[in-house]
């Protein structure tokens, strides 16, 4: 590999209020009081721990994600990012997004985490209905997801993000489009705008809600995007759109191949060596044996034979062409290990192919499970 990939830092706070029932990250209900400090002391070591394997390179974007990582004291959030800054050379400029739940939102604590270097809040708002808020167990009202939206607009951050989701129990079109006309009148920088999956291991999981059917989320999905474009947002990959300029590059970054450091309990991790080695990291998910200082659960090298798929896995939720010689850049293989897969893709009405680029068409965006499993 000629050059190695931009380089991230994921940062997991693993608390919540309590369980969302279609959540199926790695959170834990909080059981008495956060132990602020004593948690920082932790991911502080373990970024100790996996700084090495970095040699020096510089952290472009750093995103705080949970749980609900606003449950953090601004204090506390102070001391972590200073301890990533002594350790780690951050780009000038570089984003720094936190995620937060209305729930947990106070004007000081935001002001505070302003202070301490978050420049770009993500709020989990999902939807402005109060009944959809009940149904997925969220802790905040209507009036929280405004309040906390506009404070975060209020600071003059680089970018807020709204998240959204469509495809809720029992949920029309009109309901859908009513969420997003007061996401947009909120006028966020970025939208996050995005279907319930029903997982397993999770509430929902175990005993499913009534969801829309497929004409019904297709009419969603094709009336909210056509709201969203109207009102100025770009959608660049299969769930995000944005103002231009305003793209959250952390995610673009992951979506790019990029590397990451994740520190944590649960977080992952993507490094690539300078021998052209890709190594994945995985933290230890429970707070009780990751707060004992066993960081690193597991860690694997990403076999070539699996590079083309997981590359592609990624590159394939953007919008924009995919550059050819970022494959062989990050990967490490030749376009020729992969010509019977584009071959086909190209058949199937999948990819367009240039000189330089390969670009997901409208068909392969809506058969996208179809087409990565081209590179099984």
């Amino acid at each position: 590999m000629s050059d190695l990939p931009p380089l991230g830092l994921y940062i997991h706070i693993p608390w919540c209020v309590q369980k969302c029932p279609y959540c199926d990250f790695n959170s834990h209900t909080l059981h008495g009081e956060l132990p602020h400090q004593q948690y920082v002391d932790h991911l502080l070591a373990d970024l100790d721990s996996d700084s090495s394997q970095i040699f020096g390179r510089e952290i472009a974007t750093v995103f705080i994600g949970g749980g609900t990582p606003s449950l953090l004291s601004a204090p506390a959030m102070h001391r972590l990012l200073d301890g990533v800054r002594t350790r780690l050379p951050l780009a000038a400029g570089a984003e720094i997004t936190l995620e937060a739940n209305p729930g947990t939102v106070e004007a000081e604590r935001f002001s505070g985490y302003q202070r301490a270097g978050i420049n770009r809040i993500s709020v989990g708002v999902q939807s402005f209905s109060p009944q959809k808020l009940a149904r997925l167990g969220r802790i905040h009202g209507q009036e929280e997801a405004m309040a906390a939206a506009r404070l975060a607009t209020a600071l003059g951050l680089r970018s807020v993000n709204l998240d959204i989701m469509h495809g809720l129990p029992d949920q029309t079109p009109a309901e859908a489009e009513n969420d997003l006309h007061q996401a947009i009148a909120l006028n966020p920088a970025h939208l996050s705008w995005y279907q319930l999956t029903i997982e397993p291991h999770t509430a929902f999981g175990s005993h499913p809600p009534p969801l829309p059917d497929d004409d019904t989320l297709w009419e969603t999905y094709q009336q909210g995007h056509r709201l969203l474009t109207r009102a100025g947002y770009q959608q660049y990959e299969i769930s995000a759109y944005a103002r231009p300029g305003y793209q959250c590059q952390h995610n673009l970054n992951y979506w790019r191949f990029g590397d990451y450091l994740g520190i944590g309990c649960g977080a992952h991790g993507k490094i690539t060596q300078r021998d052209g080695r890709i190594l994945r990291r995985s933290k230890t998910r429970h707070p009780k044996g990751y707060m004992q200082g066993n960081y690193l659960d597991k860690q694997h090298q990403v076999a070539p034979t699996d590079r083309a798929f997981e590359f592609f896995m990624n590159r394939f939720r953007l919008l924009e062409a995919t550059p050819k010689s970022d494959f062989k850049n990050l990967t490490g293989l030749t376009q020729s290990s992969i010509r019977q897969q584009i071959d086909r893709a190209q058949e199937c009405g999948y990819l367009h192919e240039t000189a330089e680029h390969w670009q997901v068409t409208e068909r392969g965006t809506l058969f996208l499970n179809s087409l990565l499993a081209l590179f099984l």
